[in-house]
């Protein structure tokens, strides 16, 4: 192995013993960093010379790959990462990264979904699935997803532990191994009764019996797998077929645009913006804060569209009006 994989290992272990890094954190470090070797390796460079002008041109090739300004951000913040690390562990005597400036990252209002568009979807998935078993799962899947508005890994990978004696509120565990509460309304606590019932009760030999028999015993949404549980893409195809029965495009139908609409809607029902921080587990209340561009263009739409003095008055006019 290289010396420059030998330092992103060590980085990557540290990142995940010290700062508790989630494991996607970590696989696109671990991406982003080795695309960084093999630049660097290509040109009979390496990590432990970086200086601040490759990193700059390597920001430039890319750019010049059309990457996104998202992803290139990611991709310096990795690299970011990394350097100051290698300063603190004396494998360096600078950090050539700490004053380069980032692309930063387009103000994008996030798509979601109007709550007729949900209850559509809500509608529809009691009709996905091979049988009742399938089905009731399914209800449930939604119908959590919608309520908490949690994140698709948190979704599929929750512990059946958690879930008994009929829960008011779920403990989930979110990025870097952080705990958070989020309550539960009465239609998601009926879908997951419905379904822990049936769970509890697969009939012996069933494939549910099965699963239930090995390491799907652990999950409440067990599934075939080295995981155990039902992955992210099964439960991303399963939207898909919900969004199709519910007349909805599917592709503006993710696990991640329902944890934007159940952001979005609690803010238009009043909720502010620091409890929808806590529900969502956002380390930054900034993060949050792109809930209210939602709103804001929502509620400029409603005035020209309805208000009888906004005729003739375009979107793009009203935004630039101050």
């Amino acid at each position: 192995m290289s010396a420059d994989h030998n330092a992103i290992g060590a980085f990557l272990d540290a990142q995940a013993a010290e700062a508790g890094a989630a494991r996607n954190t970590l696989l696109a470090y671990g991406r982003d960093l080795r695309d960084l070797s093999d630049w660097l390796g290509a040109r009979a460079l390496s990590l432990a010379g970086l200086t601040r002008e490759q990193v700059e041109d390597y920001l430039s090739h890319c750019d010049a790959q059309g990457l996104s300004r998202a992803t290139r951000a990611r991709r310096l913040s990795a690299i970011r990462q990394f350097t100051r690390f290698a300063l603190e562990e004396g494998w360096r005597e600078d950090d050539p990264a700490i004053r380069i400036a980032g692309p930063g990252r387009a103000k994008r209002i996030p798509r979601t979904l109007d709550r007729a568009e949900i209850q559509a979807l809500l509608d529809a998935a009691p009709g996905i699935g091979r049988g009742r078993i399938d089905r009731t799962r399914n209800m449930c899947l939604i119908e959590l997803l919608y309520a908490t508005g949690m994140r698709v890994t948190e979704l599929v990978s929750l512990p059946v532990a958690g879930c008994r004696g009929d829960p008011a509120v779920l403990v989930i565990r979110g990025k870097g191994g952080k705990d958070r509460m989020v309550p539960l309304g009465q239609a998601a606590r009926t879908a997951l009764r419905d379904w822990l019932e049936i769970r509890d009760n697969a009939p012996q030999g069933s494939p549910l019996y099965r699963l239930l028999a090995g390491r799907g015993a652990r999950w409440l949404f067990p599934a075939p797998g080295a995981a155990g549980h039902l992955p992210r893409q099964s439960f991303s195809r399963l939207l898909g077929q919900m969004a199709v029965a519910a007349g909805i495009d599917p592709a503006r139908v993710t696990p991640h645009v329902i944890r934007h609409a159940f952001a979005t809607h609690l803010l238009e029902g009043g909720a502010d913006l620091r409890s929808i921080q806590m529900l969502l587990g956002h380390a930054d209340l900034g993060t949050t804060e792109i809930y209210t561009h939602v709103l804001n263009h929502r509620m400029r739409d409603l005035v020209l569209n309805h208000h009888p003095l906004a005729r003739g008055v375009s979107p793009d006019d009203a935004a630039n009006t101050n």
